[in-house]
C-alpha cells in the first residue's frame, strides 16, 4: 500500500493508551469538569427515579449506621447503672437494647445492598449505552479518521474509558452520598454529646490532614518516578523479547541486560522509597488517633465525674471519631476519583462529537447482476490535504470486463485511486462514473457492494475457515464456500487441519502463512460474487511457488469482471489488458505490456530496474 502524506500518517496496527489514571498517580485532569459532568448527567437522565431511590436507601442506611453508636453505648448505661443497683442488670432491657442494635445493622445492611445493586444496574447500563453508541460512531465516521487517530485510542474508549466510568460512577455516586451524610451525622452525633469532646475531635484532623498532605507529596514524587521506571522496564522487556532473534544475532544480550539492570535499579530505588513513605502514613494516624482517643478518655472521664456524660457516651464518642476520619478521606477520595470520570468521558464525548460521514438521502437501490461494469474518471482531483492535491485532473475510461493494472512508485497515487473508487474518500473535483453513474449519487453501501477487494494485508478474525471465507457473504451454503475454497486452490490446505472448515483461526494464525491467509481471502472475494473486482498488492509478501497459486487464483478471480490490479511485481500483471503508469497523481504513459516496453519509457525503467537490481 502507498503511503499517505506525512502529514497524514497510517495508524499503526496495534496501540494501546493507557486509561485515565494510572494506578496510584495522579488522575488526569479535564479540560471541562462542569461540562463533561452535565453530559455525563445527560446520560443518566433516564434513571432519575432509580437515582433517587438510591439517595433515599444510602440516607436511611448511613443513618442507621451512624444511630448505632449511640443505642450500643445506651446498652452499656445500662449494664454499668445495674451494677451500681441492688436490682442488678435489668437483662430484658438489655436484650430489648440488643435486639434493636441487630435490626439497625440489619436495617443498615439491606439498605446498603439495595442503594449498591441499583447504583450497580445503573452503571452497567450507562456502559451499555457507552459503548453502543461508540460502536455506531466507528460506522458513521470516515476513513480519513482512522488515518489521523492511533487504533489503540479507540480501543481504549470502549474498554479502559467505558471501564473506568462504570467503576467510578457504581462505586463514587453511593459513596458520595454516605460520606456526606456519614460527616454531617456523626457531627450532630457528636455534638449531642459533648461539645467539648467535639472540639477535641475536630482539632485532631488538620492535624492528621497536614501530616498526610505532606506524606502524600512526598510519596507521589517516588511514585511518579516507580510509574515512569516502570513503563520503561516493560518498552525494554517488550522490545527485547520480540526482537529476540536480533538481539542473539548481533551478540546484543550484555547490552541488554546491562540496559536492564540499569532501569531495573531505578525502579527498585524508587519503588522502596514511595512505599516507605506510604507505609509512615498508617501508623502515623494511629498514632494521632490514638493520642485522640487518650484526650477524649481523660476529658470524658472529667466529664462523667462530673455528671456530664455517661460511661455509655464515651464509648459511643470514641466509636464515632473512628468512624469520622474515613468518610472525610473518602470524599477526598472520591474528588480524584470524579476527575478521573471526567476525563474518560471527555475522551469519550470528544470521539463521539467527531465529524462523520455526511449523511446521504435514500436513493434507488443498484442491483450488483445488471452492473456490466465500465469505470470512468472524468478530470478527478484529489489530496487528503487540500493544499497537498494527490491526484490532478485524472481521466481514464475502465471497459466492461477489462482487466486494468495500475503501477508506479510509492506515493504515485495507486492505492488512491482504488480508495476514491470505493468512496472511501469523496473527490474534490471531477466525476467518476459506474455505467454512466455518477458514484457521488449512489449510497457509498451499494458502491462498496460491486467490488470485491484483496488487499496486502490479510485480515483473518477469530472464528472458523467458513465463517472467514463466507464474510461478504454470510447467507453462503457449506458447498458454495468449498467451491470458493477449490477456485482458490486453499482446499488442499483447509482439508488437512484437524477440523477442516470447521478449524478456528484468528487475525494472528501463526499455524498459516501468509500465502495461505492470502489464498483464504481471495475465496473471501470468489465467494462474494461482486462484478468488478480490486487486487492490490496481493502478492507482495509471498514466496514465488505460492504467488503462482495466488496468481492463478486471481486469474479465475478476473475472468469476466472489470479488474484493477495494482501491483509492484510488474511480472505480475504482463496480461491486463491496459496497463496505467502513474507518476505524481497523473498517467504518463498507458497501453499493454508489449507496448509500453517498446515505448522505451517511463514502464520500461520501472519494468528493467527489478531485474538490474537483483
Amino acid at each position: 500500500m502507498e503511503n499517505k502524506p506525512a502529514q497524514q500518517p497510517k495508524r499503526p496496527m496495534m496501540g494501546f493508551r493507557g486509561g485515565p489514571m494510572a494506578i496510584g498517580g495522579k488522575p488526569e485532569k479535564p479540560k471541562n469538569f462542569k461540562k463533561t459532568m452535565l453530559t455525563v448527567l445527560k446520560y443518566l437522565r433516564p434513571y432519575w427515579i432509580y437515582m433517587g431511590v438510591v439517595l433515599i436507601c444510602a440516607i436511611i442506611s448511613t443513618s442507621f449506621a451512624i444511630a448505632s453508636p449511640k443505642v450500643l453505648g445506651n446498652m452499656t448505661d445500662e449494664i454499668i447503672n445495674g451494677l451500681f443497683s441492688p436490682k442488678g442488670i435489668n437483662f430484658y432491657n438489655v436484650a430489648v437494647i440488643g435486639f434493636w442494635l441487630i435490626g439497625l445493622y440489619t436495617m443498615s445492611a439491606i439498605f446498603n445492598y439495595l442503594a449498591s445493586w441499583i447504583m450497580a444496574a445503573i452503571s452497567q447500563k450507562i456502559t451499555y449505552k457507552f459503548r453502543r453508541d461508540i460502536s455506531e460512531k466507528v460506522g458513521r465516521l470516515p476513513l480519513h479518521y482512522f488515518d489521523r487517530h492511533e487504533n489503540g485510542d479507540i480501543v481504549s474508549h470502549i474498554t479502559n474509558d467505558v471501564e473506568t466510568i462504570s467503576q467510578n460512577l457504581n462505586q463514587s455516586m453511593t459513596q458520595l452520598i454516605t460520606s456526606i451524610v456519614m460527616i454531617v451525622g456523626i457531627l450532630i452525633m457528636m455534638l449531642s454529646i459533648s461539645w467539648q469532646l467535639t472540639l477535641i475531635a475536630v482539632l485532631i484532623l488538620p492535624t492528621s490532614m497536614l501530616i498526610i498532605t505532606a506524606i502524600v507529596k512526598r510519596s507521589q514524587r517516588y511514585y511518579t518516578k516507580q510509574q515512569a521506571a516502570l513503563g520503561e522496564i516493560d518498552g525494554h522487556i517488550d522490545e527485547m523479547f520480540s526482537n529476540h532473534a536480533i538481539v542473539k544475532t548481533f551478540n546484543g544480550e550484555e547490552q541488554a541486560i546491562k540496559t536492564f539492570n540499569h532501569i531495573n535499579k531505578k525502579l527498585h530505588n524508587n519503588g522502596w522509597k514511595s512505599q516507605f513513605w506510604s507505609g509512615l502514613m498508617m501508623p502515623i494516624m494511629q498514632f494521632i488517633s490514638n493520642l485522640g482517643y487518650v484526650a477524649v478518655a481523660v476529658v470524658g472521664g472529667w466529664l462523667a465525674i462530673n455528671g456530664k456524660v455517661t460511661i455509655g457516651d464515651i464509648q459511643a464518642f470514641i466509636q464515632y471519631m473512628s468512624q469520622f476520619t474515613q468518610p472525610i478521606s473518602q470524599t477526598a477520595n472520591i474528588a480524584n476519583v470524579l476527575q478521573a470520570t471526567a476525563a474518560a468521558a471527555e475522551r469519550i464525548f470528544n470521539f463521539l462529537d467527531a465529524k462523520e460521514e455526511k449523511k446521504e438521502k435514500d436513493r434507488e437501490t443498484i442491483n450488483p447482476e445488471l452492473i456490466k461494469g465500465e469505470v470512468i474518471f472524468d478530470k478527478v482531483n484529489f489530496g487528503y490535504d487540500k493544499d497537498q492535491p494527490i491526484i490532478k485532473d485524472f481521466t481514464v475510461q475502465i471497459k466492461p470486463k477489462q482487466n486494468m493494472a495500475i503501477v508506479g512508485p510509492t506515493g504515485a497515487g495507486k492505492t488512491t485511486i482504488v480508495n476514491l473508487l470505493m468512496r472511501f474518500y469523496d473527490i474534490d473535483s471531477g466525476t467518476i462514473k459506474i455505467d454512466g453513474v455518477d458514484t457521488k449519487d449512489m449510497n457509498r453501501h451499494d458502491v462498496r457492494q460491486l467490488f470485491g477487494m484483496v488487499l496486502q494485508d490479510t485480515w483473518l478474525f477469530q472464528g472458523t475457515i467458513a465463517e472467514n471465507i463466507a464474510y461478504g457473504r454470510p447467507n453462503a451454503t457449506h458447498e458454495e464456500i468449498v467451491e470458493a475454497a477449490k477456485a482458490a486452490h486453499v482446499d488442499h490446505l483447509i482439508n488437512t487441519l484437524p477440523k477442516g472448515y470447521k478449524t478456528i483461526i484468528s487475525e494472528t494464525a501463526d499455524s498459516i502463512s501468509a500465502g495461505e491467509k492470502q489464498l483464504l481471502t481471495i475465496a473471501r472475494a470468489i465467494l462474494a460474487d461482486a462484478p468488478m473486482l480490486i487486487l492490490d498488492e496481493a502478492t507482495s509478501s509471498v514466496d514465488t511457488r505460492t504467488e503462482l497459486l495466488i496468481q492463478s487464483a486471481m486469474d479465475k478471480l478476473s475472468h469476466g469482471r472489470t479488474s484493477f490490479v495494482i501491483a509492484h511485481r510488474l511480472s505480475t500483471i504482463r496480461n491486463a489488458d491496459v496497463i496505467l503508469v502513474m507518476r505524481d497523481g497523473n498517467i504518463v504513459e498507458y497501453g499493454t505490456h508489449e507496448s509500453l516496453l517498446d515505448k522505451n519509457g517511463y514502464y520500461s525503467e520501472l519494468y528493467n530496474s527489478q531485474f538490474t537490481h537483483n
